[in-house]
């Protein structure tokens, strides 16, 4: 079966994925496929993980980025490669040219996670920060590649790209060949396309969900004008499907093959990395689990066998303590709560008492008397309490009503 892409390049067929693989052979892991029972329980049928986030850098990237790199001519090679990245894309190239023999040049933002500039430098690439926002980044790289002659190693938009992470695809219907729906993060769309030519040619029958952050949604406005529209993204957690315009190339092939497009919000990618730290011990990227947000939000729409690609797992560690927090509080886990009290020995006790019954953990509490709106006798507590879902954190706001404090959120 041939599916159409745009521009100069053929037509990807299921033999360049099958070609990819090959290649791909002692370089990528075959990553693992683990089962999640409480995702099970929601949806009603099974529930698999397709752990790219255990791949070597910690995403799917390589994939693409290898077979890219391994495609280029010994002219080529010699004049090295650039590529520009927050972070996942950079470590994939900058491992693939190690392994090549090649020259790698990676430009990142400025602000960059410190341990993903580190882990590409480890990789072997020479690192550039340029620019605030990826698009400066990527101009630098594109800039860089004119100059130099280096070849521009594109994230998504190149058809050795796809079909380097169209390798997941066959992956997956060899893991679990009962599959009817596999659910995906999509940025510039290129895991997607590469997923879909894979799987539509063997098992037309298989649903195909894109997910998307909200705030970087540019692929249902594409969809619905027919060709890729460029959006503003707002900020998102989901750096790595942060991504303003479809490729391209990858536009074409998701309008095609994927079957929907769904978005999900802040809250609840925060609730899917937290569930998928807890409950499959799994360190998850937000935009690696935005296909289990995508579950949670609406887990009866989903036909199953269901596979879900969790595609990284490269999170900054305070990006990760920001994110869990803010997990918690969307999942009621987490009550921050402000009230006042009278200035009185023993009222602060008495305070933790009601809280104790209420059988609320206190995370953190700060005492002021100074306050110039408090009264002479007055003090006012701001709490942060563990609590164990919605219902319990109003239980615990009206126990604390209820012995007479003026609780405030």
């Amino acid at each position: 079966m041939t599916f159409r892409t745009s521009g100069p390049f053929p037509p990807l067929i299921l033999d360049d994925v099958r070609g990819a693989q090959k290649m791909l052979s002692g370089v990528a892991r075959t990553t693992g496929m683990e089962g999640s029972r409480h995702l099970s329980s929601l949806v009603g049928a099974p529930v698999h993980f397709k752990c790219e986030n255990l791949q070597r850098t910690g995403s799917f990237k390589l994939r693409g980025a290898y077979v890219r790199i391994a495609g280029l001519s010994p002219v080529e090679r010699a004049s090295g490669v650039v590529a520009a990245s927050a972070g996942n894309h950079a470590q994939g190239v900058a491992l693939a040219s190690s392994l090549l023999g090649v020259r790698s040049t990676v430009f990142m933002p400025v602000g960059a996670p410190l341990p993903k500039v580190a882990a590409t430098r480890e990789y072997g690439a020479e690192v550039r920060l340029h620019g605030h926002v990826v698009d400066e980044t990527l101009a630098a790289a594109q800039e860089y590649a004119e100059e130099t002659g280096a070849v521009f190693i594109h994230p998504f938009d190149h058809p050795d790209i796809i079909a380097g992470q169209g390798t997941v695809g066959l992956e997956i219907l060899e893991q679990c060949p009962e599959v009817r729906t596999i659910v995906v993060g999509i940025g510039g769309g290129g895991l997607a396309a590469g997923i879909a030519v894979a799987v539509k040619a063997l098992r037309p029958d298989v649903k195909i969900v894109g997910v998307q952050a909200a705030g970087a949604a540019a692929f249902p406005p594409s969809l619905s004008a027919g060709y890729p529209v460029a959006v503003d993204p707002v900020q998102t957690m989901a750096d790595g499907i942060k991504v303003g315009r479809p490729g391209d190339l990858t536009f074409p092939l998701v309008q095609e093959l994927v079957d929907e497009v769904r978005t999900v919000s802040e809250d609840e990618l925060s609730s899917a990395l937290l569930l998928c730290l807890e409950r499959a011990k799994m360190v998850v990227e937000p935009a690696g689990a935005s296909p289990v947000a995508a579950l949670l939000s609406d887990p009866e729409s989903f036909r199953g066998p269901v596979v879900a690609v969790l595609s990284g797992g490269n999170v900054d560690p305070l990006l990760m303590q920001r994110v869990l927090t803010h997990g918690m509080v969307a999942a009621g886990r987490y009550l921050g709560l402000r009230l006042r009290l009278t200035d009185r020995p023993g009222a602060l006790a008495a305070m933790l008492a009601t809280l104790s019954v209420a059988d609320a953990n206190v995370l953190d509490i700060s005492h002021v008397r100074t306050d110039p709106r408090l009264g002479l006798t007055e003090a006012e507590v701001e709490l942060h309490l563990e609590t164990k879902g919605p219902e319990h954190c109003e239980e615990v706001a009206s126990a604390l009503r209820a012995a007479g404090y003026l609780v405030r959120s």
